[in-house]
């Protein structure tokens, strides 16, 4: 996992050049405009989905896995808490769906801020909670940028 600001994003350009176009994305695109949904970055192997959404308390969240995709979290408005856990750390409650890749699990984890102008990363071993409220829940706008990881 990976926490960080956009401005330093060039510092993890070299782990791969989709992981670059993605971030390349973030930087030039005027994020604010645009609508909610699926955008294409390099077809289906970079893409981003702009999400609207209210934070939820943290009972209410659950932990996530990908395996074909690296996701990079960006919060351009609002705040949001996200958990991170090793996925070694938690047990599968809902087996891994091919289809929309991704697996659900409990357990236990850390947790922190994500201001406007920071990113997550995470990658096939980092199960996350997205979308949880830091203290009262309120909307907060993102882009995730989806990275096929092959």
């Amino acid at each position: 996992m990976i926490l960080d600001s956009l401005q330093h994003w060039k510092s993890y350009a070299s782990y791969a050049s989709r992981m670059a176009a993605g971030f390349e994305y973030l930087e030039k695109t005027n994020l604010p405009g645009l609508a909610p949904g699926r955008h294409a970055v390099q077809g289906d192997d970079v893409y981003a989905v702009v999400q609207e959404m209210k934070t939820k308390p943290r009972e209410q969240g659950k932990w996530e896995a990908h395996r074909r995709y690296i996701d990079i979290q960006y919060v351009f408005a609002g705040l949001e808490r996200m958990g991170y856990a090793n996925l070694d750390d938690l047990k599968v409650t809902h087996p891994y769906e091919e289809k929309d890749d991704y697996l659900l699990l409990e357990g236990d984890g850390s947790f922190f801020l994500v201001r406007p102008g920071q990113f997550a990363v995470f990658g096939p071993q980092d199960a996350h909670m997205p979308g949880l409220a830091p203290d009262a829940p309120g909307t907060v706008r993102k882009v995730v940028v989806k990275v096929r990881m092959d």
